[in-house]
C-alpha cells in the first residue's frame, strides 16, 4: 500500500463523521416513531427506549468529534435523512404486521451502523484521531449489542405478534 496523504485520511474522516452523524439524526427519528407503538411488545419497548437514549448520546459524541476538526453537522443532510426516516415511520404504520416490518428495517439498520462504525474506526486510527477512534468504539459496541437484541429476539416477536393477531387482539402496536 502506498503512503497515505494525510490530509486525504483526514477530510475522509470528517465526511465520514458527517455521514454517521446523519445516520444518528435518521435512526433519532425511527426509534422514537417506534417507541410509541410498542406497548403490547413490553420488552422490544424498553430496549428500543433504551437505545434511543443510546442514539442521542452517539450523535453527541459525534458532534463532539466533528467539533475536534473544526467542523459542524451538516443541517441539510440531516434534515434530509430526518424527513426520509418520517416518510419511513409512516409507511411501517399503515402495515397490520408493523412490528415485525420495523424489527427487520432496524435490524438491517443495526447491521449498517456497524459497518459505518467499523470504517470510521479504521479511518480514525489511520487519522491518528485516537480520541475519535474511542468515542466510535463505544458508538460501535452499542450498535453490536443493538443488533444482538433484535436478531436474538425476533422469534419471540413474531410469536407474540401472531398470537395476539389470532386472538384478534391489538397486535400492530
Amino acid at each position: 500500500m502506498s503512503a497515505l496523504n494525510s490530509d486525504t485520511v483526514r477530510d475522509s474522516l470528517i465526511a465520514g463523521l458527517h455521514d454517521a452523524h446523519g445516520m444518528e439524526t435518521q435512526a433519532i427519528t425511527l426509534l422514537s416513531a417506534q417507541v410509541d407503538r410498542l406497548k403490547h411488545y413490553p420488552e422490544l419497548h424498553e430496549r428500543i427506549r433504551a437505545h434511543l437514549h443510546e442514539t442521542e448520546g452517539q450523535r453527541d459524541r459525534l458532534e463532539k468529534c466533528l467539533q475536534h476538526f473544526g467542523a459542524s453537522p451538516s443541517i441539510l443532510k440531516d434534515a434530509a435523512v430526518k424527513s426520509s426516516a418520517t416518510f419511513q415511520s409512516m409507511l411501517h404504520s399503515f402495515a397490520s404486521d408493523e412490528v415485525i416490518r420495523n424489527s427487520r428495517a432496524s435490524y438491517g439498520y443495526e447491521c449498517y451502523e456497524v459497518i459505518s462504525y467499523k470504517a470510521l474506526i479504521e479511518t480514525a486510527r489511520l487519522c491518528g484521531a485516537g480520541e475519535v477512534e474511542r468515542a466510535c468504539r463505544e458508538s460501535l459496541a452499542e450498535e453490536e449489542r443493538m443488533a444482538a437484541f433484535i436478531n436474538d429476539h425476533l422469534p419471540r416477536v413474531v410469536q407474540e405478534y401472531l398470537a395476539r393477531a389470532s386472538t384478534k387482539a391489538q397486535a400492530k402496536r
